[in-house]
Formats: structure tokens, sequence, C-alpha cells
């Protein structure tokens, strides 16, 4: 299972003219599948993410406007979900880089950027 950013993500509808919906706004789950580690854009966890949580909003909801093509009105990290195999692969992407991380450990990165919201599930498990 590759390494999966989930969000919390509310967006609303624009309609027409004359058109309305009820209700306006929705709440979905977002996963993200980034870029292997190691190649560009691999690090959106560093730019998006502090905490466990985004660290602006107004960009967050920019990337989730992209991702989805709606009008976003909030997006929220959840967690990163993946399996024992794709972590020590970023652990090793991220040793790697160390000093992008300003870090003394991947550990330490980890923390950083993830809090505690790492769910390490079975690779056989699909979503």
């Amino acid at each position: 299972m590759p390494l999966r950013y989930v969000f919390r993500v509310r967006f609303r509808l624009d309609t027409a003219p004359g058109v309305g919906t009820d209700p306006r706004e929705f709440e979905t789950v977002v996963r993200v599948t980034p870029p292997e580690p190691g190649e560009s854009g691999w690090m959106l966890f560093r730019d998006a993410l502090w905490r466990g949580e985004v660290n602006d909003p107004v960009y967050a909801c920019q990337l989730a406007e992209s991702w989805l093509d709606v009008p976003v009105v909030s997006c929220e990290f959840a967690e990163l979900r993946t399996d024992e195999e794709d972590l020590t692969a970023l652990r090793e992407a991220i040793a790697a880089e160390l000093d992008e991380f300003n870090a003394e450990s991947v550990r330490d990165v980890l923390h950083k950027y993830f809090g505690s919201a790492i769910h390490v599930e079975s690779a056989d498990r699909e979503d």
C-alpha cells in the first residue's frame, strides 16, 4: 500500500443562477498518494503540515481545490496511512535529506510534521 495523506475536506457547490442545493456544503475524506520518496513533490508533508495539522489553512484549501476542482471551505489533515514497507522507504528518504528538515533525526522529522497521526496498516489491505 503506498503512502496516503488523508484529509477531511469541506467543499461547496457553486450553482448556476436559479439553481439551489440543500445542503450547499459537503464533507468528504480525501486520500492523496504523494510521489515516491525522493521524487519531485514527495515532501508535501514538509510544506503543508506541522505537528499533525495543516500549517496554513489557506494553502491547504488551495491544494484541496487543485485535487477536487471544487471550491473548498476547509481542509484538515487526518493522518498518514501507510504500511511498514512504505514507512521504511519514507524514513530512508528523510534520512538522506535530513538537512532539508532542520531536525536531528528521522524520528524528529516524523513527529515535527505528522505528530502522532501516522497509521500503519497491513500491507495486504486496500482502501
